[in-house]
């Protein structure tokens, strides 16, 4: 397990400099303020944004590997500490200072969402999910991601960063909660890496990688990668502790203590979704198509 928890940390690194390099040729790409499908196309042929999307792909798969060898409840918080990481590459690769408010906003939310996630019991059973829950889950997912999707488009920069991103987290967190079956039993058995829980698990990641380069397209990074942090594991962990049995706080003190860890969590990535360090070339491409623009 310690093992798992050192890979975890690494792989939390690398997605974040994999988002932050995808982050500026989502701003840059043309299209709506809320592109379609094709955006992804238009992506796959700019080279930073395949070397960020490589970055990204290693983290994930570093998730992964360290899914195999401890619970969600475990792995699933340590992704946060990727936001610093986060905050503060895209502040580099984008010529700004990082803000005292910032660090303070982004420690808010890794304190509130490593102390939430931390009161969850940590079971370590092999996980099993029948069809019916399965496509039940991943069919809720993508309705959800999809009601966002098509009323995005109505929404200030600030809140549709913080919509599309929680969209994508929900996303997100239900391939983690798919990918833990798929990986805790390739452990006992590498051919269930080719079970029917593989192309479902496909299906919600590359939606989630949608709703999420629309939600860096805003500009709003900082505030799109937050949600994500915090909707991802807190997807994975629900399923892990609903679905698959992996337990919830059972004590009135832990879940007092949840819920002012989730209230801390909520307040920073609003802090961040308010800050004015907005990616500029987000301003510039919204005054090209037309579009008001707004900082907050």
């Amino acid at each position: 397990m310690p093992w798992s928890v050192l890979i975890a940390v690494v792989g939390a690194f690398t997605l974040a400099l994999g988002s932050a390099l995808q982050e500026r040729d989502a701003v840059r790409a043309p299209g709506e303020k809320v592109a379609k499908a094709g955006f992804l196309l238009h992506l796959l042929r700019q080279p930073r944004w395949l070397i960020g999307s490589g970055a990204a792909v290693l983290g994930a798969s570093l998730h992964l590997v360290a899914l195999s060898g401890a619970p969600l409840t475990l792995i699933q918080p340590i992704g946060v500490t990727g936001l610093l990481f986060a905050i503060v590459l895209s502040a580099l690769f984008n010529h700004q200072r990082v803000s005292a408010w910032q660090i303070i906003a982004g420690m808010a939310v890794m304190v509130g969402l490593v102390g939430l996630l931390w009161v969850f019991p940590h079971g370590a059973e092999t996980p099993v999910m029948r069809t019916g829950t399965a496509l039940a889950l991943a069919g809720a997912t993508l309705g959800l991601g999809l009601a966002v999707y098509l009323t995005a488009h109505w929404t200030p920069s600030g809140a549709r960063a913080l919509l599309l991103a929680l969209a994508g987290g929900a996303a997100m967190g239900t391939t983690s909660g798919l990918a833990r079956v798929i990986a805790a039993n390739a452990v006992d058995d590498w051919t269930n890496l080719f079970g029917w829980l593989t192309p479902l698990a496909a299906l919600t990641a590359v939606f989630g990688a949608l709703l999420m380069q629309n939600a860096y397209r805003t500009g709003h990074f900082a505030a799109a990668y937050a949600t994500l942090l915090i909707t991802d594991p807190v997807v994975g962990v629900g399923i892990g502790a609903l679905l698959l049995g992996e337990g919830v706080p059972e004590t009135t003190v832990a879940q007092a203590g949840a819920a002012a860890f989730a209230a801390l969590a909520i307040a920073g990535t609003i802090a961040l979704a308010r800050t004015r360090h907005r990616n500029p070339e987000a301003r510039e491409a919204g005054e090209r198509c037309g579009a008001p623009t707004r900082t907050r």
